[in-house]
């Protein structure tokens, strides 16, 4: 039977800020090794049988992003999904569900958080493996992680009495219950118990099974979501659900608009370093480490540090008698926590919001699907942009009527539209755009062009 993976990919990690924002959340990084999370976990899955273009559902203003980040590990999309507004996993997994029924037929879904980290890959396909095959059988299967520690940034699943044990692959348990994040001392008591498992927010769901069951369990959700299929449309790469009709959706996790209720549940246990980064502890825990048990990127100087994660983006970071904190310095905010305060980070960025910060929200460096550009100075009569453009790309024709631009040339060819003059720039050579007139930046080199 075909694999379809639905990768979810709508997240804004704010637990990870200032790194990561709503403009460009943690999903689309390279946190672990030299890819994103997202394009780390569609490649894990190149290995398992049956598998098919994916189904990408994320925010619309990351669609490009997901779109480029797919085109530059070579695998197409079966399909990318824009959510315009989040209403949790169950509305996101349902229009996954009508969107493959339409289109790809008889299949099974394999849902998985875009944002995760692997240790052991080759133990991941061979339970996911396992659970598609469960799935093909019509249980609606989730994947609980085996717990090391009393972690209190997961969610647990209550394991019922075992349903098996098979032979040379993983046990698998009826569902009693999902619980949430909980506190040291109940999270040390799951652990000593042996009978809960951490809630990886990984999935396997046989089509017809998961609309029926939806139907069943969640009618108002489906409703809702057929309308916004229906009623969406393509846009280039993408396919747009309606506003409106997905706006109305009920807001629910797929863990308890079905998983819980349903009859046909079960929890394959999974055993493969899995981590869900979802905060600089989990980051720290995952890292390479240093002498001093120190994980450290970009241009750090250390002495008399231990046991903390020190992420410069941009210029030097030098520490002296630090231990177990944590230091993350990007082009527009610095970051300090101890360790084990940093649960604290998604109250901290809430209270940013409401002093209205934008770093919040976006990075200095935006991404635009021709490239990006920067701020490199702001002032009150000027601001100083680096901008790139990708290969072949065209911006749009634009007026301003309120600032003149100087262009200038650092890298690569540009091709000029000024009025109705049309020119090339080369390196070190420049224009000059005056107010009110119309112009565009294109690029017609092999090479990016930064000005």
């Amino acid at each position: 039977m075909k694999i379809i993976p639905v990768i979810l990919a709508g997240g804004s990690g704010t637990r990870l800020w200032p790194l990561s924002r709503e403009l460009y959340p943690k999903q689309f990084m390279p946190l672990v090794g030299r890819h994103s999370l997202l394009q780390n976990t569609l490649l894990r899955l190149s290995s398992l049988e049956g598998i098919e273009p994916p189904i990408i559902v994320c925010n619309e203003a990351h669609r490009f992003i997901a779109a480029e980040q797919l085109r530059q590990i070579d695998i197409p999309a079966g399909a990318i999904l824009l959510e315009p507004t989040g209403r949790n996993t169950a509305p996101a997994i349902a229009v996954a569900g009508l969107m493959a029924e339409a289109k790809m037929g008889e299949s099974v879904l394999l849902v998985l958080p875009a944002d995760h980290h692997i240790e052991d890959a080759a133990a991941l396909v061979r339970t996911l493996a396992q659970g598609t095959r469960l799935a093909g059988q019509g249980k609606l299967v989730t994947f609980g992680v085996t717990p090391r520690t009393p972690e209190t940034g997961y969610g647990y699943i209550l394991k019922g009495q075992a349903a098996g044990d098979p032979a040379g692959e993983a046990p698998v348990w009826p569902i009693e219950r999902f619980v949430e994040k909980p506190d040291l001392e109940t999270a040390s008591s799951y652990l000593a118990s042996g009978d809960y498992l951490w809630n990886s927010g990984m999935f396997a769901f046989r089509v017809d099974r998961l609309l029926e069951q939806l139907e069943a369990y969640a009618p108002e959700i489906v409703a809702a979501c057929r309308e916004a299929v229906a009623k969406g449309f393509s846009d280039l790469d993408f396919y747009r659900l309606d506003k409106e009709a997905f706006s109305a959706c009920p807001s629910d996790s797929i863990d308890y608009a079905l998983m819980e209720k349903t009859r046909d549940g079960v929890m394959v246990a999974l055993d493969s370093g899995w981590n869900d980064l979802g905060s600089w502890e989990a980051l720290w825990q995952a890292g390479a480490k240093d002498a001093g048990q120190n994980v450290v990127h970009g241009d750090v100087c250390l002495q008399d540090v231990d046991n903390s994660f020190i992420h410069a983006t941009s210029r030097l970071v030098a520490a002296v008698g630090l231990s177990e904190h944590v230091v993350v310095e990007t082009r527009d905010a610095v970051f300090v926590a101890p360790r084990s305060h940093t649960q604290q980070v998604k109250a901290l960025v809430e209270r940013l919001k409401g002093h209205e910060r934008i770093e919040t929200y976006a990075h200095s460096k935006v991404y635009r699907p021709w490239g990006d550009y920067e701020n490199v100075d702001v002032s009150q009569r000027f601001q100083v942009k680096r901008i790139t453009v990708k290969p072949k790309a065209i911006l749009s024709s634009q007026k301003h009527y309120h600032r003149s631009e100087h262009w200038v040339v650092v890298k690569g060819t540009a091709r000029v539209t000024r009025g109705e003059e049309v020119f090339v720039l080369k390196e070190d050579e420049s224009t000059y755009i005056p107010l009110g007139t119309v112009h565009r930046l294109e690029n017609p080199g092999k090479i990016p062009l930064e000005l």
